[in-house]
């Protein structure tokens, strides 16, 4: 197999709405409706569309974090990249590996699902037969490695086929919850507010769960390497992919709220979305939103396994965890030894996490955990985002709020969840969250004694970067697709 170790992914290959498309797909609208619905009703019972409205705000002021980074420095790791050379290289280094981590345990969470949906089409019964069900989600996750080997153009297009269809259906069915005569609830406004929350640390469980919901768009951010103009694509690109999912989520948690009894959400568990469609449409209802899961299932599956393999690459081609890892393939230009061993690890907990219950079971936990590294990373972006820009912050009133009040805000909010929900959380959620961020610190300490020159960064500032990229541009050619978009960061 010929490859080599340089830059090597290939550039220009995604353009705007394919960037977008990418971000819905990654925040995997049915997917989270169906596997993850029973879990957010579970922790705050009707506030659901509520926990989605208020957590989106905070996570808008992500969205713009990664945008602004993004625009000053296009790096494959994304956070893992800005955090460490904002805060310092050993936060940088622990943001990237909560997210390779917290994208390693979705591929069970993803997989499980994925496998149940595709036994549901044929014989309902076999969707609760864990093991049978993480055979077939394995036989679905090994396609979708195939895909993501097979480069970014393969991907891009199987993501508009799959996430096409499965939106197309999901807009059918909001229209068709609208004409439904609801059998559980009548619509009530307070379902918005804040008197269903049990106080803050009800507040928080809901919030930790919706960070779940809407996790994913960022992988337009590891992406950018791969992307025409991505200083600016990547960034509207999230904004549009979190407002479109933002919509469909809370539309529907509502639309569950309407329709749906307690009971029958706790029985559905991780295929609530087939018992609303059983219910909108008898028969044939359930079998068509069942495809929907199933198809944002193995799409957000592709999506998790190109943010997990570009952070690995950028890792391995830093020098933070073994070089191999940032070994380009040259042909397909994609980091295959990262695909080979993210493909292997993921298979062997998938089926280690048959041993731990039900699908339901299995889902919530590993939810749970996943949130609370989401946070982290998120978190540290966003700190990340104001350090950059601190210059620049109270030269405007759309700086400040843009660049300063918001990312900070959404910062804190994902901090503050984070610790708030500890004592909400399993006992198995809890060691697989914090024990998967803690075992980052044995990588990080063994590379950073070997030299890495990870760990002597060039410091990112956005008044210096601005300014150099405008000097760049004035000189150089107007082309994008010339040396302009591979030009260097570390200003």
């Amino acid at each position: 197999m010929s490859s080599n170790t340089g830059r090597g992914l290939q550039p220009n290959v995604l353009g705007t709405f394919d960037t977008i498309v990418m971000a819905v797909a990654g925040s995997a609208p049915a997917y989270s409706l169906a596997a993850t619905t029973a879990v957010l009703v579970g922790a705050v019972g009707l506030a659901g569309p509520a926990a989605l409205l208020y957590c989106a705000i905070p996570m808008l002021g992500i969205v713009l974090a990664f945008g602004r980074l993004g625009r000053i420095d296009v790096n494959a790791g994304a956070s893992y990249s800005w955090v460490g050379r904002t805060l310092h290289p050993c936060l940088g280094f622990l943001s990237g590996w909560a997210l390779v981590v917290s994208a390693t345990i979705f591929m069970v969470a993803g997989s499980l699902p994925a496998g149940a949906m595709t036994l549901a089409l044929f014989d309902p019964g076999l969707a609760d037969n864990t093991g049978l069900a993480a055979l077939v989600g394995a036989g679905w996750f090994l396609v979708m490695l195939l895909v993501v080997l097979g480069g970014a153009r393969l991907t891009v297009r199987a993501q508009l086929l799959m996430t096409g269809v499965e939106v197309l259906l999901l807009v059918l069915f909001l229209l068709a919850a609208l004409l439904h005569k609801g059998s559980a609830a009548a619509f009530d406004w307070s379902w918005l507010g804040f008197s269903h929350f049990d106080g803050a640390s009800g507040f928080a469980s809901g919030a930790l769960v919706a960070a779940f919901y809407y996790w994913g768009w960022d992988v337009t951010s590891n992406l950018s390497e791969e992307t025409r103009n991505s200083r600016r694509t990547a960034g509207v690109a999230s904004l549009v992919g979190v407002g479109v999912v933002l919509l469909l989520f809370v539309a529907f948690t509502v639309a569950v709220n309407t329709i749906l009894t307690s009971e029958q959400i706790r029985a559905g568990s991780g295929n609530v979305l087939g018992v609303l469609g059983d219910e909108i449409w008898p028969g044939v209802g359930g079998k068509l939103l069942i495809i929907a899961v199933m198809l944002s299932t193995v799409a957000t599956l592709e999506t998790t396994l190109i943010q997990v393999t570009r952070s690995l690459f950028a890792m391995g081609r830093d020098r933070t965890m073994p070089s191999a890892l940032g070994t380009v393939h040259e042909r397909w230009n994609t980091p295959w030894v990262a695909i080979a061993v993210v493909g292997a690890v993921a298979l062997v907990m998938l089926f280690a996490a048959t041993a731990l219950g039900s699908v339901g079971d299995v889902l919530s936990d590993a939810v749970n955990a996943i949130s609370l590294q989401i946070a982290v990373y998120y978190g540290l972006a966003g700190i990340a985002a104001v350090a950059a820009y601190r210059s620049m912050v109270l030269t405007s009133v759309k700086n400040f709020v843009l660049g300063g009040a918001w990312p900070l805000l959404g910062s804190a909010f994902m901090f503050w969840i984070f610790f708030e929900s500890l004592g909400e959380l399993s006992t198995a959620s809890l060691v697989i969250g914090l024990g998967g961020l803690a075992a980052g610190v044995v990588p990080m300490l063994w590379y950073w004694r070997q030299g890495s020159t990870y760990y002597r960064p060039a410091k990112l500032d956005a008044a210096r970067a601005i300014e150099a990229e405008a000097a760049y541009s004035g000189s150089a050619s107007t082309r994008h697709d010339g040396p302009r978009d591979a030009m260097a960061t570390d200003f």
